[in-house]
């Protein structure tokens, strides 16, 4: 899987499960003292993106036949394309306090359950992008029966995940909400394929601090799930940024 250029070999705690089943992300981002100290020196920004090539498309997209094997679990249009250069025309709803992409008879959440439970993204460059931010979303809630949902539905199935329901089921089954926000500013499609993706999301928090993940996503079961490593790690890092250089704008507050 892709990794962040500022990624470091040292022991991370926002690698750690807590980010993708509870509230960590915040805390990662609002600690932007403790992710300095974890940044290589010389290294203050993050070279996500694409040069040329592949990923430097206009980003129309244009739904078409399955484009890969497993079509989409809830009847959503695949699409060919294999690039995302624009933001797409999105549609925003909170989820908790994160503005969060929504298109439901296109690029997902296909499924939404009563209690606010999203699933179902489109085998597409954007339902990768959505199913990306909407992981992120819903595992920022700090809900127990939230995140048990996040582990047995959206991870994909392995040791990771099995470490990942364990911590879950540690957690109380409500978490105090927190006083800061922290919402989408950008993204890079980095790799795509019909069978994995990697997205690189961009955030900010209400404190003005900036920090990025790849979230790295493999279709299984017509849906996007995320990939974690064996140790419930995140396979990726998240990472403080100076500025948003390099990424593509896409924000619903």
């Amino acid at each position: 899987m892709s990794q962040s250029t500022e990624s470091t070999t040292e022991s991370n705690p926002f690698t750690k499960p807590g980010f993708i089943i509870a509230a960590a992300l915040v805390v990662a981002l609002i600690a932007a003292t403790i992710v300095i100290v974890l940044l290589p020196k010389g290294q203050g920004n993050a070279q996500p993106g694409p040069e040329s090539g592949e990923f430097a498309g206009s980003g129309a997209e244009s739904p078409s036949a399955s484009a890969g094997a497993g079509a989409s679990v809830c009847g959503l249009p695949a699409s060919s394309e294999t690039a995302l250069g624009a933001a797409p025309e999105t549609k925003w709803e909170l989820v908790g306090k994160m503005a969060t992409p929504t298109e439901p008879e296109t690029y997902g959440p296909g499924n939404t359950d009563v209690d606010g439970f999203r699933s179902c993204f489109s085998q597409s460059p954007t339902g990768a992008l959505y199913a990306a931010a909407n992981v992120i979303a819903l595992a920022s809630s700090g809900d127990r029966a939230q995140n048990l949902k996040v582990a047995e539905n959206l991870l994909i199935p392995g040791p990771g995940r099995d470490v990942a329901l364990a911590e879950a089921k540690s957690k109380p089954a409500t978490a105090a909400p927190s006083a800061t926000t922290v919402q989408f500013r950008g993204f890079i499609i980095k790799s795509y394929s019909s069978s994995a993706a990697n997205v690189d999301l961009a955030f900010q928090t209400d404190k003005g601090l900036l920090g990025h993940v790849v979230v790295p996503l493999q279709w299984k079961d017509g849906d996007w799930k995320t990939a974690i490593a064996d140790s419930g790690d995140m396979i990726n890092e998240i990472s403080q940024i100076r500025d948003l250089s390099g990424f593509i704008p896409w924000s619903g507050a």
